[in-house]
């Protein structure tokens, strides 16, 4: 009865532009509705809150699911990492009332990631659009690669958040790995002198820092302590490359 609840669900939002996002949350819904006493239940547990069109929450499942879309296929991974991290940071009441609104908003509108991202960078620091950046990442590489058509699009999510590029290819390098990977990580080039790489470490310890992320959300601080890590991580590789103590 569940699974035939999401077919519906994703058929009947194939009428409408960017139908592969009913199918994407009737996925979440089930997946929630299985582990909370069946559909009816989790149905009702959604009507017992209240989200606005406007909610952060919600806009950030919007440009998840840009994200899970991207290459042209639903990753189940994917969609796992994310409905592991609203439940996990809003409860399954709240996660559910916030995939069926979205299903709502869909029904009549594309999902714009500029508009979202102008909604962003109202009201967010530019420490949390980062950290956004980071997020999406997360799920692109959930199914163990990112494409080239999700690094597109979170890129194109990055411009709409104004971030710059070597912020950007900062983040990126966190995922992507390449030879040249922690100078990436660090936003400097190879040549840069020792006291200029321990300058550099400095400046982005202190841009990467968990405090700076002025957020009550557990995960996104959750993903800057990890982003922190990364960046001393870098800085100790290129230390041992260069023999310094």
């Amino acid at each position: 009865m569940i699974k035939w609840g999401a077919a519906i669900l994703g058929f009947y939002l194939f009428r409408f532009p960017g139908a592969i996002l009913g199918f994407i949350v009737g996925s979440f819904i089930d997946n929630l509705s299985s582990k909370s006493g069946g559909f009816k239940s989790a149905f009702d547990d959604a009507r017992r809150q209240s989200v606005s069109p406007a909610d952060f929450e919600l806009n950030l499942l919007s440009l998840c699911s840009l994200v899970i879309k991207a290459d042209g296929k639903v990753s189940q991974s994917e969609m796992d990492y994310v409905q592991r991290y609203f439940v996990g940071t809003y409860g399954k009441e709240k996660a559910n009332a916030i995939f069926r609104t979205f299903n709502e908003v869909i029904k009549k509108q594309e999902v714009s990631a500029q508009r979202i991202c102008e909604y962003m960078n109202q009201r967010t620091r530019p420490e949390v659009r980062l950290q956004l950046i980071h997020f999406l990442f997360g799920i692109a590489q959930a199914d163990g690669s990112v494409s080239a058509a999700e690094i597109n699009k979170i890129e194109e999510i990055a411009r709409y958040l104004k971030i710059g590029r070597s912020a950007f290819e900062s983040v990126k390098a966190m995922f992507i790995k390449s030879a040249d990977n922690a100078y990436k990580i660090l936003e400097i080039e190879k040549s840069v002198s020792n006291d200029e790489l321990k300058k550099a470490y400095r400046t982005m310890a202190k841009k990467y820092h968990p405090d700076r992320v002025n957020t009550e959300n557990e995960a996104i601080k959750k993903g800057a302590e990890e982003k922190f890590k990364e960046v001393q991580i870098a800085y100790e590789t290129i230390q041992k490359e260069r023999g310094i103590n």
